[in-house]
């Protein structure tokens, strides 16, 4: 078989998951609760089929079968999180011996298996004990996470040399404090703006605490959904309206972690309608002195806008989408599962920007899936036949492999994800697993993709 599409020697192949949405085990061995949990509690009706992550796919219980598979299927690198929670329950103070043997024991299979760990600090679970404090809102909490990520190098930086301090850290921002959903459930851009500087302050004290034990061969990222803001046409207002999309969507943390610094477009945006961040002595120059080694980018769609159609409501809470609309470009290709623009060009334009704007960073896709529902309906001869996925990712890989060839830092690809994982407020509605898994039994059963992906990742290259 001849390759066409070969990717640089040492190319990452492999997955991306997070714990809440595969541990499980959610009240085992003294975790702590997170957000998830007392949502759960409050409004079980908001979760698909009303299924709380307490088992997911049990990866607490079942690590070692799955890396098995991981490494069956062509995985070199694997990324997971750690639970806050899990590890200090009450988010500072004790740390939970039971957890630490737990992702010890993750580590060590991984190494075993030739699968390189990374590993993020922080997936949208923040521990309930620090969300009564505020938050993301507090600077007490702020702090915590400091000391938490500290205890994470501590304990497990002789083994994890690739460390990611969040994961989308606008998400949070989003969901919480924007389009209601993620808890707390806050509409109020404002709030949002703070909850995102000070997770950036979060990050940098990370990165600093990472930088001053020099690790041996560590580096430290953090993975952003750069989602590409593609204006309708080049008319001037749907251009300014894509450059504010820009703006807030994906600069907003791109520029701090890789050039230390705000747009100042971005900052006079705010400032002009009221929104500007408290911000505290010293964290200018914290963010400013503590920049990434790595960028982890996510990308499922691109975002497209146009200049506004109407004036907003006066009195209808400030939003993003105050400066722009959201256009539905005709004839566009979608996943029609999600809802979702399938886009393969936008990675390319990624790596493209970031290779001109930001220094050609180093940076690897951290996630990269396709949802479907109802995965059952394409069994064919024991097998989900997931030849859709199989495309997508053969796609998105074909315009990630011309970024390399024109010359871009690209050193890997993680599909979201290795087995059909619990996902937020859609539990199990979309399946996004190279491995499927039956909720009843716990049984995994590859799919095609994952016999395609072994083939991929062995060849380097298909």
């Amino acid at each position: 078989m001849s390759i066409k599409y070969k990717f640089p020697k040492n190319f990452w192949w492999g997955s991306a998951a997070s714990a809440t949405q595969m541990e499980g085990a959610g009240r085992e061995d003294d975790k702590g609760l997170s957000i998830w949990d007392l949502w759960y509690e409050k409004e079980p009706n908001r979760f698909f089929q009303g299924i709380s992550s307490e088992v997911a796919s049990d990866f607490y219980h079942r690590y070692k079968e799955d890396i098995k598979l991981m490494k069956e299927i062509g995985h070199n690198s694997f990324r997971f999180s750690i639970s806050w929670s899990r590890l200090i329950p009450d988010g500072t103070g004790r740390i939970n011996e039971k957890a630490v043997e737990f992702y010890n024991n993750v580590i060590n299979e991984l190494i075993k298996n030739n699968i390189e760990p990374f590993v993020t600090l922080y997936h949208f679970d923040m521990p309930l004990e620090m969300q009564y404090k505020g938050g993301w809102e507090s600077r007490e909490v702020v702090d915590a996470y400091g000391e938490y990520a500290k205890t994470c190098f501590k304990l497990f930086g002789d083994r994890v040399k690739v460390w990611i301090t969040h994961n989308e850290p606008i998400v949070p921002v989003e969901g919480g404090y924007l389009h209601d959903f993620h808890y707390p459930n806050i509409v109020d851009f404002k709030r949002g703006i703070q909850v995102g500087f000070n997770t950036m302050v979060s990050h940098c004290k990370a990165v600093k605490e990472f930088k001053s034990l020099n690790i041996q061969n560590g580096k430290i990222g953090v993975v952003l959904n750069l989602t590409p803001s593609y204006p309708r046409s080049s008319n001037i207002a749907d251009l300014e309206a894509a450059n504010i999309a820009d703006l807030i969507y994906n600069r907003s943390f791109l520029e701090p972690v890789v050039k230390g610094e705000y747009p100042k477009e971005l900052i006079q945006l705010f400032k002009e309608n009221d929104l500007l961040p408290c911000v505290e002595n010293g964290d200018k120059e914290l963010i400013k002195n503590n920049l990434v080694d790595f960028l982890g980018v996510n990308y499922y769609m691109p975002r497209r806008v146009k200049a506004k159609e109407n004036m907003p409501n006066p009195n209808a809470p400030m939003m993003p989408e105050t400066f722009f609309d959201n256009y539905e470009m005709p004839g566009r290709k979608m996943n029609v599962y999600r809802g979702w623009e399938i886009y393969e060009k936008g990675i390319y334009d990624i790596m493209i920007n970031l290779k001109n704007n930001y220094g050609n960073i180093e940076c690897y896709v951290s996630e990269n899936g396709m949802g479907v529902e109802n995965e059952e309906r394409f069994i064919k001869d024991g097998i989900i036949d997931d030849s859709y996925r199989i495309d997508f990712v053969k796609e998105h890989l074909k315009w990630l492999h011309k970024s390399i060839q024109e010359g871009c830092n690209v050193k890997g690809y993680h599909m979201w994800t290795f087995i059909d994982s619990w996902s937020w407020s859609n539990a199990y509605k979309n399946r996004y697993g190279f491995v499927q898994l039956d909720l009843k039994t716990q049984k995994r059963t590859l799919k095609k993709s994952a016999y395609w992906i072994k083939e991929v990742s062995k060849n380097n290259g298909f």
